[in-house]
């Protein structure tokens, strides 16, 4: 049986608060909001404040502060400040001490923005794996694994990642489509049954044509899967199994290289979690693919 989507708390999420803060926040009421971008700018310095400290800082109101602590999963503001100040003592610091925050200043030279890019990205990828669910994961893969189709659905950004996706599982000899068209995508929605598995990625977890192709797919029957950094947005809520990937683009990069390392991590521990589950099957459709690309029946292999 389908389960509902899962629910993710401060108390459930292996990677911790701050991450759990930043995919939260777009959910949250503006003034908490202004909470949140005070906290997630310095966890460390939010961790000495004062509960009207921290109000003053983000302009609004101590009772604020207090529903923010409840909306992220806090008892109150104590416990908030015992999980920034112990999160922040295990978080790494970036080799280049020029790197700060996630912002790239203006004025900042070509060395700045290699190492600002580069330790944000591959925070990105640490604090995803750290958070990503294994119960959840093992569910989504046995699906996959089981499926006698799999439809894979992405926009913009995302879109690129679902390709790869989809091409990942085509060469283990799994049914799956990706359809870049999106009137084409929810027709092939509509034709989804039960058994059937379609997976939908948006990191902000609004791009409508994805959550529309989920809603169909699930109003089929399928089992739907959303991948997305917002564990409260629309594609979640279109989806029986939520996978949350943790990202904080920088300035100029909204939605751009972070996120899709994010999502392709994700999509890489679902294809060897299908590609171990089905290890013969997968084992010789690899074989034969990569026989097949590197002689080129056509030639055009051995020209490479």
């Amino acid at each position: 049986m389908v389960g509902r989507a899962t629910k993710i708390s401060a108390t459930e999420t292996p990677s911790g608060l701050i991450v759990h803060i930043g995919g939260l926040l777009p959910a949250l009421s503006p003034a908490e909001q202004r909470v949140g971008r005070v906290v997630l700018a310095d966890p460390a310095e939010a961790a000495q404040r004062t509960i009207s400290a921290l109000a003053f800082a983000a302009e609004t109101s101590e009772a604020t502060v207090i529903r923010f602590c409840r909306s992220v999963g806090m008892g109150g503001y104590p416990q908030l400040r015992i999980r920034l100040a112990a999160e922040s003592a295990r978080r790494p610091e970036p080799m280049d001490t020029r790197v700060t925050g996630g912002d790239i200043p203006p004025g900042a030279d070509m060395a700045q923005i290699i190492a600002t890019i580069a330790f944000h990205d591959a925070r990105a990828v640490e604090e995803t794996a750290e958070q990503l669910d294994p119960d959840t994961c093992t569910r989504v893969v046995g699906a996959i694994a089981g499926a006698a189709r799999v439809d894979i659905y992405g926009a913009g950004p995302s879109g690129y990642v679902a390709s790869d996706f989809q091409q990942k599982l085509h060469r283990i000899g799994r049914t799956a489509f990706c359809w870049p068209d999106a009137h084409t995508a929810l027709a092939s929605a509509a034709l989804l049954g039960r058994g059937d598995v379609a997976v939908g990625i948006s990191h902000t977890g609004t791009a409508t044509e994805a959550v529309e192709m989920l809603q169909v797919a699930k109003g089929r029957g399928a089992i739907t899967v959303a991948v997305t950094n917002f564990p409260r947005s629309p594609i979640a809520g279109a989806a029986n199994h939520v996978l949350i990937t943790a990202t904080r683009e920088t300035t100029y990069r909204s939605g751009a290289m972070a996120s899709r390392l994010a999502q392709l991590t994700v999509v890489d521990c679902l294809f060897v979690g299908v590609a171990a589950r089905t290890r013969g099957r997968a084992k010789r459709a690899l074989e034969l693919t990569a026989d097949v690309t590197r002689t080129g029946r056509t030639g055009w292999g051995r020209r490479r």
